[in-house]
């Protein structure tokens, strides 16, 4: 009987971090998804508590948010695309 394998498969968000891709929530525009109250009070509220971890110094594209496994998922602010990380997951998923 073959035994089914599972690896782990990771997703790169910019400035050298990448993070699994079964712990990632979602991925949200940041140019659409700011334009709600709640959104940016969410946003707000995770860079007070130090739960907002920016990946650029240039103007961000989106923001991912990650199941930390201990608390309140992280919030990651990238460089890159939505469409551009969404693609990646998605690529590896057919290999």
């Amino acid at each position: 009987m073959k035994e089914s394998v599972m690896l782990a498969m990771y997703l790169h968000l910019g400035q050298s971090v990448m993070v699994p891709d079964r712990d990632i929530l979602g991925i949200f525009d940041l140019d659409n998804a700011s334009w709600a109250f709640k959104t940016r009070e969410f946003l707000e509220r995770a860079e007070q508590e130090g739960r907002a971890i920016w990946l650029t110094e240039d103007l961000p594209r989106s923001f991912v948010l990650v199941d930390s496994r201990w608390g309140e998922p992280v919030v990651y602010i990238s460089p890159l695309s939505s469409p551009t990380l969404s693609g990646r997951m998605e690529y590896g998923r057919l290999e």
